[in-house]
């Protein structure tokens, strides 16, 4: 199985709903480089911080009671952040610092990135891979694409 192969000054974002590292081949597509050029993080707070109200409650006729689902602001938290990557990469694009995107993220995550693409950022994205590799070191995400 041959690997994946990343074009020159190609940009490979890999990302979770908390962290993002940008980084841009600074090779060629038979030898990559991978450098990081930005790395984003969202402070992770605990979900007493995130919401402070209670669940709504609805009185119905009678005496029946019920109570609204609770939000989750993790989901909330990590949406946002990853709707500000997306608008960070349009603005890269319109800039010409890069052509071509691939995007590497756990599925969940590419699901939300994936509502939150532009016109601009789908024609950019060659490539995008379910997987969690944000928190490895840049040479193994290296090693792993070029096998994957």
């Amino acid at each position: 199985m041959s690997g994946l192969s990343i074009l020159e000054n190609e940009w490979v974002v890999v990302c979770d709903g908390g962290k993002a590292l940008v980084l841009q081949n600074d090779g060629d597509a038979k030898s990559p480089n991978l450098k990081t050029i930005e790395v984003f993080e969202q402070k992770a707070q605990p979900t007493r911080e995130l919401g402070t109200d209670a669940p709504g409650r609805s009185h119905a006729a009678g005496h029946i009671r019920t109570t609204f689902e609770q939000t989750d602001w993790h989901d909330q938290a990590e949406q946002e952040f990853l709707t500000r990557l997306v608008r960070h990469l349009d603005d890269v694009l319109g800039a010409d610092k890069t052509r071509s995107v691939i995007m590497v993220a756990p599925p969940r995550a590419l699901g939300m990135l994936r509502s939150a693409y532009s016109e601009t950022l789908k024609n950019a994205i060659r490539a995008e891979l379910d997987k969690d590799l944000v928190k490895m070191p840049v040479y193994e995400i290296e090693k792993l694409l070029l096998r994957h």
